[in-house]
Formats: C-alpha cells, structure tokens, sequence
C-alpha cells in the first residue's frame, strides 16, 4: 500500500516520533504488510513536509528494531510482521510469573513481550509509560491505584490498552480484566464460614503499605459483623501475639512467613491451634505444611484472556471471580 502521513501540529510527540509512530501503528492494523516499501526519504519529506534528516533518522531507528530493512536497489520495506507488547506490573511475585508465563505461553511466537516494573512509584511509571508511547501494538498494565497514574495511563490509545488486577474499572473506553475484590472476598469467606466459625477470632492482616483495595476490609468486617465473629484488622504483625485459638487472613507474603515461622516456633499447628487464609495462590502454598488455604483468581485463565485479548483486539470488561481452595492450614 501507499503510506500516507500527515503532521499533528497539536501532538505532544516530537515530528520524529509522529513519523516512528505512524509507521508502528500501519503495521500494527494491517495498513502495512510484509515487504510492502515505504516512501523514498525525499518523496516522504516532499509529501509531508518533514525534513529529509527527520525522516533518515525515524528509518534508522526502526532499522535498529528490525522492523524495517532497506538495499540500495529497493528503498525501505516492512520486514516480517512482529508485534510488540509492553506488559507493565507492578512488583515480582509467584503468582505474576504465572500471569506473565500464561499469557507469554498463549501469544503465536511473532509477539515480542517486554516485562517491566513500576513498583508502586507514580515517577518510575509516569516514565515508562512515556518513554513506552508509539513503540508498542498493545500495553497491558496492572495495578492503577492514583489519579496520577490513571492521568498517564490515558496517553496509551484505549484501543491498544488492557488494566490488569486492580483499577479503573468504571472505564467506558479502556478494556479490563480484574478481579472482583468485595464481592469476591464476601462470597470466599461466606464459603469458609465453618471452618473459620472454630476459631476464638478472626484477623485480617492488612499493613498501611499493602496496595490492595481497602474493599477487602469492607468485606471482612461486614462479614463477620453478620456472622457474629470477633475480629480485628491488624497494621503489623510483629506488634500482634500468635497464640491458639486465632484465625487470620493475610494479604502480604511477608506476614504470611511471619505467621508461619510464629506457630512453628510455639508448636502451634496451622488448620488445628491457628487458622491461616493467603491472598492469591502459588504452587509453594499447595505443598507448604499440609497446604496454605487461599482466596485466588485463576492467573493462568487471566494470562490466557489477556493474551486472546492481544491478538484479537476485542474489547473486554471482565472482573474475574476469585475462589476460596481449601487446605489443611484453616
């Protein structure tokens, strides 16, 4: 086909950007196919009005990605169609490595996955996001907790845009695949009433630092409110005793150690003299003593979704219902 491109006055992105992006874009929806030529530098800058080193400079990157490949004999043409997908969580953990493996596992292998970080940090992921726009086919972030972030998040084409986990839910125009957290959390415990029911009291152990939705506390309390269970939502676990008769909900792997190490060292048993429920499941919590119970969404289903997702570029609207898998430790 014929590439056509046309200066935005009003962008932010520079005239070279505009150029890198433009081309991206082409491939990513079929307007440019393998081995179909670009423009001549000097036809390009002639049609456009970008300067020819502009135009040499946007080519020499996208040779640099091997997106584009040129002779002296044929001028600039597509190399074989790859697209790239930036992926942009928020910290490393088990079960993320299940999501991203999931999700890596379902792509055909001409998509290229770039695992980034931003650990919570509003500078470190206003960055990336920037630095990232017009150098990827599809984005998928996890975790949008501040309006900040959801101010940046909103440069990315909501077409080429999936929230993962947590945030921004209420979104008409951005795809999402998160989990239901109040109801969710409401309709696990509900589940594990009987088992929590044996236990003197219920803790939810949940730090100030913890990024998780405060809906999980509003579930806690309302369900053992309803339930009649003496409760207690704990900021630090080194500052609560561990003794028998206690069942607690934990959030952070960390607490989830604490705990652990507490009973072994007290000869306290999970599941008999302590009750233990995690957030989100990992294969070490199937075989940690004789099983850690947890509250989990499914993260190789949400790999598997968000990966159809990529390639199909439907639209999607999901929260993905947790579920409650019981084990010896409640």
């Amino acid at each position: 086909m014929s590439f056509i491109f046309h200066i935005d006055g009003s962008s932010a992105q520079t005239k070279l950007q505009q150029l890198i992006h433009a081309i991206n874009e082409a491939i990513s929806n079929g307007e440019l196919k393998e081995g179909d030529f670009l423009p001549s530098v000097n036809k390009l800058s002639k049609d456009s009005g970008l300067s020819r080193d502009t135009i040499f400079k946007a080519y020499s990157i996208l040779k640099q990605r091997s997106i584009i490949s040129s002779t002296p004999t044929k001028g600039y043409f597509i190399n074989s169609v790859s697209f790239k997908v930036m992926m942009l969580l928020d910290d490393f953990s088990a079960f993320k490595e299940q999501l991203y493996s999931s999700f890596r596992n379902s792509l055909p292998e001409n998509y290229a996955v770039d695992l980034l970080f931003h650990h919570y940090n509003p500078d470190v992921f206003e960055q990336l996001i920037l630095n990232s726009l017009g150098r990827y086919s599809m984005y998928l972030v996890m975790n949008i907790r501040n309006q900040r972030m959801e101010e940046v998040v909103r440069k990315i084409d909501p077409n080429k845009l999936l929230i993962l986990d947590m945030g921004m839910p209420d979104s008409p125009d951005i795809s999402y695949l998160t989990q239901d957290f109040y109801l969710g959390a409401m309709s696990c415990l509900h589940e594990g009433l009987e088992k929590i029911s044996k236990y003197d009291e219920f803790n939810l152990v949940f730090p100030d630092s913890t990024p998780h939705p405060s809906e999980i506390i509003q579930a806690f309390n309302e369900f053992c409110q309803t339930n009649q269970l003496k409760h207690d939502v704990v900021r630090k676990i080194d500052q609560h005793p561990i003794r028998a008769g206690q069942a607690y909900l934990v959030i952070k792997e960390d607490d989830l150690v604490y705990i652990i190490k507490a009973c072994k060292q007290q000869g306290l048993k999970l599941g008999v003299d302590v009750g233990l429920i995690s957030y989100n499941d990992t294969p070490m919590k199937e075989i940690v003593g004789s099983g850690i119970t947890v509250i989990s969404v499914d993260f190789n289903e949400m790999g598997k979704k968000a990966a159809r997702f990529t390639e199909s570029k439907e639209k999607i609207f999901e929260k993905l219902p947790p579920r409650l898998i019981l084990r010896g430790s409640l």
